[in-house]
């Protein structure tokens, strides 16, 4: 019995032996290995200058974020009551700048929204610029060509000159090699437009309506030059050289003025086509197309020896029947107490299309006394005159008008001096205080309206001034 026991108990440890070792030779199944997850960094983009990046995912295309905070106190000299004499402004930017090198040379897209904010009225987001480079293609919405970006104006307030102001435009530019290169473009010509406007404080033919010296009725003036569409594009050129000197351009535009023609309102309500204001005879129904033209030479120049970052700029233009490109918007810039400023008026005689003509220069210089302060000096000065014939003194032909008025634009002559001294603590961030001086000097009788609502009487001046104060704090990033 005890031998059958012990066999039993010996063939079961055997067993419990052998099946212990089957189960160590299977194969073990374990779960699968988490891969960690991989790790895309930002690396800096080095080839297009300081704060660009690789955007993540992109081997080569090159982004850079940016934008910009600004400020401004204005106090601007008061004509009357009405007038705001102390503004607060603010704006806010942001940009995008991507860059890409290609087989065709570099692709680029910029877009740019601001936002701006003038007392109680505000505005919607603005596309301020927005467009693609491809070689040498530009397309979208950028600086004109036919003013100088590089210029170092340092300026806050208004000068006359084409200021750097954004079209919509198709450009070609050609570079030749060493800085030096031209371009050709087709922009936006409707921006570039500048007409009457309504002006009820203001004098003899200030745009869509002038004062009846007389009789003291303000009504339409039957010669402004009312625009119809656009069938031609302004077309403007310009060839520059640009270095570690400076930069030098010459630019060139034409524009198109297409009056579609008008009909006024006189004070006792009748409605009338345009007429001879000595005869009055009928003139056509509207004038025939004419086109101005602008030429502008500018340039920079550094000036080390002087101070580091020292420079000296200046832009001279001569247009004719193309005031925006002269820095001329519809209004002179004294408030409602100035003609306006047009591309043409309509000849009161003979019903043609007289363009304005203006020769205007402006320049400045900046002297940095340390890194963080710098000063400038700046200026402008500009000749205004409106054409043949556009300001006559009528014979009584117009219905409604007394005898011996005068209509039409008044030439004159225009001066802007100014200083600013900014401080740059860190880097960025501009703390800036500026004084400008303005004086339009006319040629002929201006009428100004002294006082408020409750005081309307009419002056007659032969020149206005007026000093503007401004105060900046800006941050760009």
């Amino acid at each position: 019995m005890k031998l059958v026991k012990s066999l039993l108990l010996g063939s079961a440890a055997g067993l419990a032996a052998v099946a212990g070792a089957q189960a160590a030779d299977l194969p073990v199944r374990r779960a699968a290995p988490v891969a960690a997850a991989a790790v895309d960094y930002v690396r800096v983009c080095s080839t297009y200058g300081a704060g660009f990046f690789y955007i993540p995912g992109s081997s080569d295309t090159c982004l850079r974020i940016g934008g910009r905070v600004r400020a401004d106190m204005l106090y601007v000299e008061p004509f009357t009551r009405a007038d705001n004499a102390l503004q607060l402004f603010a704006r806010g930017r942001i940009q995008a700048d991507a860059r890409t090198a290609t087989a065709y040379g570099l692709l680029r897209t910029f877009v740019r929204f601001e936002m701006s904010r003038t007392g109680a009225a505000d505005t919607s987001a603005n596309l301020a610029q927005g467009f693609i480079q491809f070689g040498g293609l530009t397309a979208g919405r950028v600086t004109s060509f036919f003013s100088n970006p590089d210029l170092p104006t340092q300026h806050m307030g208004t000068l006359r000159f084409d200021d750097a102001p954004d079209v919509n435009l198709f450009a070609y530019t050609f570079n030749f090699g060493g800085g030096l290169s031209a371009t050709i473009a087709v922009e936006e010509g409707q921006a570039r437009r500048t007409g009457g406007f309504a002006n009820a404080a203001g004098g003899f033919g200030s745009g869509a309506a002038f004062v009846d010296p007389v009789t003291g009725v303000i009504f339409q003036n039957p010669y402004e030059l009312v625009y119809g569409g656009q069938t031609v594009p302004d077309v403007v050129a310009n060839i520059r050289a640009a270095g570690t000197w400076g930069s030098a351009q010459l630019s060139g535009a034409v524009h198109q003025i297409r009056d579609v023609g008008a009909v006024f309102t006189t004070p006792a309500g009748t409605i009338v086509p345009r007429t001879n204001a000595v005869t009055g005879g009928a003139l056509p129904l509207f004038a025939d197309t004419e086109y101005g033209w602008a030429i502008g030479a500018s340039g920079h120049i550094n000036l080390p020896a002087l101070g580091q970052g020292d420079t000296a700029w200046v832009f001279a233009t001569y247009s004719t029947g193309a005031a925006s490109y002269s820095g001329f918007g519809s209004n002179v810039g004294f408030g409602t107490r100035t003609a306006g400023i047009v591309d043409a008026v309509v000849n009161p005689v003979t019903g043609d299309l007289e363009k304005t003509d203006i020769w205007n220069i402006a320049g400045g210089f900046t002297h940095y006394w340390t890194p963080q302060f710098r000063s400038s000096i700046f200026g402008s000065y500009a000749r205004v005159e409106f054409g043949a014939n556009t300001t006559v003194a009528t014979a009584g032909a117009i219905p409604g008008v007394a005898a011996g008025t005068t209509i039409g634009f008044a030439d004159f002559d225009e001066i802007r001096v100014g200083a600013n001294t900014f401080w740059s603590p860190v880097s960025g961030l501009n703390l800036g205080l500026e004084v400008i001086y303005a004086e339009a000097d006319y040629k002929g009788r201006v009428r100004e309206r002294v006082g408020g609502a409750l005081i309307n009487q009419n002056r007659l001046r032969s020149d206005i001034g007026a000093f503007e104060g401004r105060i900046r704090v800006q941050r760009d990033f």
